[in-house]
């Protein structure tokens, strides 16, 4: 959701901001703003503008930043990188100061428009505010205000945060007493960054569900939505847990509970290669995340696989959970998640039904915490998160917990709020995802998931111990044949430059296939923005054939040898209505070739594991369908990262 950040220290603040700013881009917005303290004017000054971050910066500098003209798209990114930089190094004459705060805004409430954009300050203008979350009873608040006179400019939740705290800070003048004071009095979720010109040595920052952290530096702090924006300044962060705050000043930071009170926590150390989270070279991050899953794969099974002396994998260990009486004797699995970690939920359905034959509920998570669920003691439930940040999986998991449940988090972000929050925690290993539209973290997840499967089938004794070692030697090599997989990408290239002008898209599948489908159906639809659906392939005679027509694509996912005669009839059924198709599967003995228009054929592994490989063409042919489009890959319209409201 939106990307706030923060700097008191040493350096002119601007340009620090729009850097920051920048690195948060891939979370999504649709305009962005500074506030920055004076040095001079004994004021805060403000600049907001509608749309890209580079709107910013040419009504900051008054100039505009002209786009490159290559045709060489890497090439042209390289150019306009650099161009914007150079504009973001002019912002330091904006304003001559050393504190500030920055916003992107994801509408919620109130179009997208300069007035909506953050920050939002009290009438004088002397208190400004930038927010992440909503705040439930805002009209309730507003109309207290209005009653005392406050006049709004904005149709936004946030400026009654800014208004609230200007109307404590005149009683009490002081204001992170004026800001707690405010804070007791918000429902919803936030995180927040406020300065005040009467304080001009501090930053105060609150979190309740949207995610902050602190950053530590060396005679300067820094507060952000997420760790890439301030890494290239320090790697020493506070994660900020629910209902804290922090004072930043330019030497120290202190931290508070929500009654006020100084509470001591340590610094988590960032170890992320700071290139993860740059482009080095590709076009896009979505790109570069694709060809970075067997590398994310391999850091994530290699440390759980246990190895006899000739390197062959005969177990799986888990240092962070605990398989015990719990996992031994569990009569049900329950996972809850949203979006592309619901489909992985999916995926591990059929995994655990399969190897360790326990029942598994999915569900919606945005559906769990509604529908009164039925939880038991000996329930085995899983949530899954890429950014441990998600709301309504957070408030599943909370649910499952003040019911009495085990919950057992899988999550790609160290330190998260369902990290913390979770009984036990397994982290996926994918390294920072800057893509909006996940690519290696659902992989990864994945790979956690059958992991877990696995083990829990050893455990209850459901696979043969031979059948166990051949299908962790299998795991094991899905690395690298999801390489090479991405070593001949150039086919489906070629056929999304056919097809990526179809009006509708179908992917269908059976079994593990089908929960493919749901991930491949959603990745198609958020970068290229084309229609298209997922469904069981035995549902296509109950209503969806009537939609086929010459103007439809058909993509089957087969990987299941036994019901490849099934999908192929399926195929004939579509193609002689006109429509064109395509099999991703693993055959390799020309079941499909006289039905279909184009295989992309996979290595063959274990069908059981194949939805490790078959995604993989399908995350390649949504971005270059997407590219085709001419659409940004990378912050596809209307989408965040990380959905930290409902």
């Amino acid at each position: 959701m939106c990307g706030i950040v923060g700097y008191v220290g040493s350096k002119e603040a601007t340009p620090v901001l729009i850097n920051a700013l920048k690195k948060l881009e891939y979370r999504g917005y649709d305009s962005s703003g500074v506030a920055v303290l004076s040095d001079t004017a004994d004021e805060i000054v403000v600049k907001k503008a509608k749309g890209a971050l580079k709107f910013l910066v040419e009504r900051i500098t008054d100039s505009v930043i002209e786009a490159s003209q290559l045709t060489d798209a890497a090439a042209a990114e390289k150019e306009n990188s650099e161009r914007f930089s150079a504009a973001v190094s002019r912002t330091a004459d904006f304003v001559h100061g050393k504190l500030g705060i920055g916003h992107t805004r994801w509408a919620t409430h109130g179009e997208p428009s300069d007035t909506n954009a953050h920050p939002h300050t009290n009438i004088s203008g002397s208190i400004a505010v930038v927010h992440n979350g909503i705040i439930e009873n805002f009209a309730e608040l507003k109309a207290w205000l209005q009653e005392q006179g406050v006049v709004f400019k904005s149709q936004t939740d946030t400026e009654v945060i800014a208004h609230t705290i200007n109307y404590f800070y005149e009683q009490v003048g002081d204001i992170f007493k004026a800001v707690l004071e405010t804070l007791h009095r918000l429902e919803g979720s936030y995180a927040l960054g406020v300065v005040c010109k009467d304080f001009p040595d501090r930053i105060i920052a609150a979190r309740k569900e949207s995610p902050l952290i602190v950053g530590l530096g060396t005679d300067e702090n820094f507060i952000a939505s997420d760790v890439p924006a301030i890494l290239e300044y320090t790697r020493d962060v506070y994660f900020l847990d629910q209902r804290e705050l922090a004072v930043l000043y330019n030497d120290h930071v202190d931290l508070y509970n929500e009654r006020g009170e100084k509470i001591v926590k340590a610094p988590y150390h960032v170890n992320w290669d700071i290139s993860s989270a740059e482009k080095d070279g590709y076009a896009h991050f979505m790109l570069k995340e694709i060809h970075e899953q067997p590398k994310a794969l391999t850091d994530t099974l290699r440390p759980r696989l246990v190895r006899n002396e000739s390197g062959k994998p005969i177990d799986i260990a888990f240092d962070e959970v605990d398989f015990g009486q719990s996992w031994t004797s569990a009569r049900r699995v329950v996972i809850t998640a949203c979006g592309t970690a619901y489909h992985a939920g999916v995926v591990a359905k059929y995994a655990f039904e399969h190897f360790a034959r326990i029942p598994v509920v999915v569900d919606i998570a945005s559906e769990f915490r509604y529908r009164n669920p039925i939880l038991n003691a000996d329930d085995i439930f899983i949530v899954i998160s890429q950014s441990g940040e998600t709301a309504d999986t957070l408030a599943a998991m909370r649910l499952a917990k003040s019911a009495g449940a085990k919950v057992i988090a899988i999550t790609n972000c160290v330190g998260s709020t369902v990290s913390r929050e979770a009984d036990e925690v397994i982290y996926t290993w994918a390294g920072p995802e800057i893509a909006v539209a996940s690519t290696k973290a659902y992989t990864t997840q994945l790979a956690c998931l059958y992991l877990l499967a696995l083990k829990m089938a050893n455990a209850r004794g459901t696979l043969a111990h031979a059948e166990y070692e051949r299908l962790l030697g299998e795991l094991d090599a899905i690395p690298a044949k999801v390489q090479q997989i991405l070593d001949n990408q150039a086919g489906i290239q070629k056929f999304a430059a056919r097809q990526f002008n179809k009006d509708k898209i179908f992917y269908i599948g059976r079994l593990f296939d089908s929960a493919s489908s749901l991930e491949s159906a959603l990745k198609l639809k958020e970068v290229s923005y084309m229609h298209c659906e997922a469904f069981a392939a035995g549902e296509l005679k109950h209503g969806p054939i009537a939609l086929i027509d010459k103007n439809t694509l058909l993509i089957a996912i087969a990987t299941e040898p036994t019901l490849y005669e099934k999908i192929a009839s399926n195929i004939v059924e579509v193609r002689s209505r006109g429509a064109a198709t395509l099999v991703i599967t693993q055959d390799a003995t020309g079941a499909f070739n006289d039905c279909t228009d184009e295989q992309s054929i996979l290595p063959a592994t274990d069908p059981a594991l194949e939805s490790m490989l078959a995604i993989i063409p399908a995350q390649l042919f949504a971005y270059y369908c997407s590219i085709q489009r001419g659409n940004d890959p990378d912050k596809p319209r209307n989408l965040a990262k990380s959905v930290t409201v409902e």
